[in-house]
């Protein structure tokens, strides 16, 4: 593509002339919503129209990466979703088990459960490639444990590159496409989320925890959809789930003790605070979905009941098909299927959101709580300074984050910065 400077400045104030205006009305469309109920908007719905500067912003945007003129790149055209979605449709791929190392260091896998994934470090804006044998990546929710799998085993280190604690050769489940990998805060243990079950992984067995075996059905199999679980921080409840069957909270040894009663029509997500205090269970229907906050001490109820009169929940969030999150000391920050992430408190109350695009796929947070990183489906990562306030007049949302930068990981292209 022939670009003078011309065309490009042209392009440039195009760009950011349309781009910060349809930021600005999508805001406001959001605040009169959330204020005034969406049934009483009456305005039209905003729109990008830049699809047809995208070929040039693109092109513009690999000679940047190529010159290392990124950051002025980033200042003349501030990073946008919409007119990107043609590339991405063709390009994008899921950034998936995103974890914090230490400092400004994170691992990512690119890729999902039955795909070939490639997993990187990123180390502040610097991209290793990990051995390309690692299928999946996971930390514990305590002390620093990481599991790795690869060549049919799975080991788990004390810290990354750490100290070996255990190694799992797997056999039964050994072929499974890994959803996702949860070592237990002492090593001993994985938590193994695959569509073929969920197990527990030990040294000595492989044992499926869910689904649970129809002994009357000569045909039955383990095969599951949507399938979710999460360990309690301090790992005495696991809580597993599949989009044929509600939340099941089990004791640290896979034994059942409580069910949560279904919200909307297919259980697809869960966490648990940071204080262990209380579980977010989310399910959905098509893109949209309900989150239900129970608190952990009504567990040895027996059955959680969320229907009828006796209603021991917090409603967390009525709209989002969630499908990754993170617990901080202040909040859960849950990611949809719209591309939102929000960051919403025990009670309810959504203390902000932002809008980054596509599905959501992968978070992890620094110790600190002052970094985020983001990863989606359209295959970009995006890191976030917290609260430090917007870079640009193009943020959606009501958040107040500087966006450092975001990576672009397309298949047939290299990563780049933008």
């Amino acid at each position: 593509m022939d670009l003078t400077q011309d065309n490009i400045y042209t392009i440039k104030q195009e760009w950011n002339t349309v781009g910060s205006k349809y930021a600005s009305d999508v805001n406001e469309m959001v605040e009169f919503g959330d204020t005034n109920g969406w049934e009483n908007w009456k305005g039209p719905e905003p729109k990008d129209d830049r699809d047809h500067l995208s070929d040039a912003v693109f092109e513009l945007l690999k000679e940047a990466n190529l010159n290392n003129t990124v950051s002025q790149f980033r200042e003349d055209f501030p990073p946008a979703h919409g007119p990107m979605v043609n590339f991405m449709k063709t390009k994008g791929q899921s950034i998936e088990q995103l974890h914090f190392i230490e400092e400004q260091k994170i691992l990512f896998v690119v890729g999902t459960a039955y795909t070939k994934r490639q997993a990187y470090i990123l180390k502040g804006k610097t991209i290793i490639e990990l051995d390309a044998a690692i299928n999946a990546i996971g930390k514990s929710k305590k002390n620093n444990v990481f599991a790795i799998a690869s060549n049919n085993a799975i080991v788990t280190t004390q810290g990354w590159e750490g100290t070996v604690i255990a190694q799992f050769n797997l056999d039964i489940t050994k072929d499974f496409g890994i959803t996702e990998l949860i070592p237990f805060n002492d090593g001993k243990k994985v938590l193994l989320i695959t569509s073929e079950g969920i197990f527990i992984i030990s040294t000595d067995s492989e044992k499926m925890i869910h689904p649970l075996p129809d002994l009357e059905d000569e045909e039955w199999e383990s095969n599951i959809d949507m399938e979710n679980a999460t360990l309690s921080h301090d790992n005495n409840y696991i809580v597993v789930g599949d989009q044929c069957c509600e939340h099941r909270i089990l004791d640290h040894n896979g034994v059942e003790i409580a069910d949560v009663e279904l919200q909307s029509s297919y259980p697809h997500f869960c966490l648990f605070s940071k204080d262990d205090q209380q579980l977010i269970s989310n399910s959905c229907h098509f893109y949209n979905g309900v989150t239900l906050g129970i608190a952990t001490s009504d567990f040895e109820n027996g059955t959680v009941n969320t229907n009828g009169d006796y209603d021991p929940y917090t409603l967390i969030d009525d709209g989002m098909r969630v499908y990754c999150g993170v617990a901080t000391s202040q909040c859960y920050i849950l990611g949809d299927a719209y591309g939102y992430i929000k960051a919403i408190d025990i009670k309810g109350k959504c203390i902000w959101k932002q809008f980054l695009g596509s599905t959501i796929s992968g978070m992890t947070v620094s110790d600190d709580e002052d970094v985020l990183w983001v990863g989606s489906s359209s295959g970009m990562l995006h890191k976030l300074i917290l609260n430090k306030g917007l870079r640009d007049k193009h943020t959606i949302g009501t958040a107040k984050h500087y966006e450092e930068f975001r990576l672009v990981i397309w298949k047939e292209e290299p990563i780049m910065k933008w």
